[in-house]
């Protein structure tokens, strides 16, 4: 059992079993004790906890959670990565799943290792955060917490308000789904090696209801997304253009909306969308 697992360790166990940085896997490790701790801090991770870690990497942060939490589950895709995990978490009683999240099926995951409020941590290869977190919030399981650590432009677009530069459909369906809350930023020195592009955490915590009804979740999706079709259009002419829709209509929509026909989409809130969403499922029907 290794005590103490840091840079110099880290490197030499690393080094031992002949393991080779994949750019492709945007593997980048953290070694920092401090570091590791403000993340797990971040997570609120506690003894009553069922933890699932996506992508343990070296299992650095893995072994901190261990510590702390009741139970951790890891899935990592990189086989290589296998041998170096049977060391570095030897003794602390994690399960490693080798398997590609995108491909897993998380349901029965769920129905063998986890329980209704556990929390997700992760930290994502920048290339696959998106579709990593849709596929957690659209699952439907009933997880507590999702703390992620990924590009510090990707969290404060999850994090957006309406009408900033960063305000965008990630920030919409994040939002639909969970409340935000920006934390630890870490600069590339942080890492090994160290990315091109600052990282920070960001916590999603599950909402238990939507903050808006809608009558058609799809519908509601699809009028965000046409938002930002073209950030330069007015949503008006976006409408048009993507729902194939004549122009006064869009206009006539947004007025009985309560909306100014002229606003950006960038500018419009979920409740803006859900009321235009429930107006256009009304009026189809």
């Amino acid at each position: 059992m290794i005590d103490k697992l840091d840079g110099a360790k880290l490197k030499e166990v690393l080094s031992r079993h002949g393991f080779g940085f994949s750019k492709s896997l945007g593997q980048n490790f953290l070694s920092q004790e401090r570091i590791l701790n403000m993340i797990a801090n971040d997570a609120d991770i506690n003894g009553e906890d069922t933890v699932l870690e996506i992508g343990p990497g070296a299992g650095t942060l893995t072994r901190v959670m261990a510590k702390r939490a009741k139970k951790v589950i890891s899935i990592e895709i990189d086989r290589t990565l296998l041998p170096v995990l049977e060391e570095t978490l030897d003794g602390f009683g994690v399960t490693v799943i080798n398997n590609d999240f995108l491909k897993l099926d998380i349901n029965k995951l769920y129905e063998e290792q986890l329980c209704p409020g556990f929390k997700l941590v992760a930290n994502l290869p920048y290339y696959i955060t998106t579709p990593i977190i849709m596929r957690v919030l659209e699952s439907g399981l009933p997880f507590k917490s999702l703390t992620i650590l990924v590009q510090r432009e990707v969290a404060e677009r999850m994090a957006a308000t309406p009408g900033t530069p960063e305000y965008g459909s990630l920030t919409c369906a994040v939002q639909y789904y969970c409340t935000t809350k920006l934390q630890t930023k870490l600069p590339p020195a942080c890492f090994f090696p160290p990315p091109k592009v600052e990282s920070r955490v960001i916590t999603l915590t599950r909402r238990e209801a939507p903050p808006v009804q809608v009558k058609n979740e799809k519908l509601f999706f699809d009028l965000f997304h046409a938002a930002f079709n073209n950030r330069r259009k007015t949503y008006v002419n976006n409408l048009k253009s993507v729902f194939s829709l004549d122009r006064q209509a869009c206009v006539d929509l947004m007025q009985k909306a309560g909306l100014d026909p002229e606003i950006r989409g960038e500018r419009l809130s979920l409740e803006n969308f859900a009321r235009i969403c429930n107006l256009m499922e009304t009026e189809n029907k």
